[in-house]
């Protein structure tokens, strides 16, 4: 025979204990920390301007649809508004995709206000 038979050395089976596991797991719970602040967060920030801006909107103010329709809110609803596109153009609309607000006073209002 010219290859000697050979045999593997049987190791002893390895416990897994708590630092293992905590240290496999880590870079999971890290990789959702940032992406907590990196995306999550500020989504949410967003979310709350735009849901204030769109309870403050008073008759009168000038308004960006998401569409980018320009116009005067000429009258309020519960979940519509009335939009004056034009003398004597109305259209209405989801207070949702109310985008920007123009408000009287000129002042701008909105999630691109910086």
């Amino acid at each position: 025979m010219f290859i000697s038979d050979a045999f593997a050395q049987a190791a002893p089976a390895a416990q897994p204990g708590a630092e293992s596991t905590l240290v496999s797991l880590l870079p999971l719970v890290l990789m959702f920390v940032v992406l907590y602040f990196i995306m999550i967060r500020p989504q949410m920030k967003r979310q709350k301007e735009h849901k204030a801006m769109i309870e403050a909107l008073a008759k009168g103010d000038e308004v960006v649809t998401a569409g980018g329709v320009l116009g005067k809110v000429s009258k309020l609803g519960e979940a519509y508004l009335h939009l004056e596109v034009a003398n004597g153009v109305e259209i209405q609309i989801q207070r949702s995709a109310e985008q920007t607000c123009y408000q009287s006073a000129g002042t701008r209002h909105g999630p691109l206000s910086n």
